[in-house]
């Protein structure tokens, strides 16, 4: 049985917070805000999987009122993701994300942000894609007050 879902994340960026997308902290005046690192990419892609397999979403599993999780690595949530996925026999098969953002660019980034999440997701980093856009200019992302992401994943179950 194959399954997708979709997940989104934005958060607003902020002075004072390190700027981490894909879990790879990028060089920029300011960073997002959040009770954990933040990264939208990986929130995007949990909840994308957590969509997939009918496991709810992020804010359930790892809520922001829980003072535990904290400054939390995304690519921790991530990896706690998969391992319940596993637990109900899913295998991410593929992810597709595009990261929305005025500034910065993130061509540079992508291999480094592939890898890391196919580490903590047991596959490929031929599996997962990371494009950027903009918003040329309009709304808030355009005015450079935040960043979004949004996610497909695809997910296979099977019998052992």
């Amino acid at each position: 049985m194959v399954r997708t879902g979709i997940g989104f994340d934005v958060h607003k960026l902020v002075a004072g917070r390190k700027l981490i997308l894909g879990g790879v902290e990028i060089q920029y005046p300011k960073g997002l805000a959040g009770h954990s690192d933040a990264d939208v990419i990986c929130h995007a892609i949990a909840d994308a999987l957590l969509g997939a397999t009918g496991m709810g979403d992020i804010g359930l599993l790892f809520p922001d009122s829980n003072p535990e999780l904290e400054g939390i690595s995304s690519l921790q949530i991530l990896s706690e993701i998969n391992r319940l996925l596993c637990q109900e026999k899913y295998k991410t098969v593929s992810i597709d994300v595009t990261v929305v953002a005025q500034e910065p660019r993130i061509a540079s980034y992508v291999g480094r942000m592939k890898s890391n999440i196919a580490g903590v997701l047991g596959i490929t980093a031929t599996s997962i894609n990371i494009k950027g856009k903009t918003t040329e200019g309009l709304g808030f992302i355009g005015q450079k007050e935040g960043i979004a992401a949004i996610s497909v994943a695809t997910v296979a179950k099977y019998e052992l």
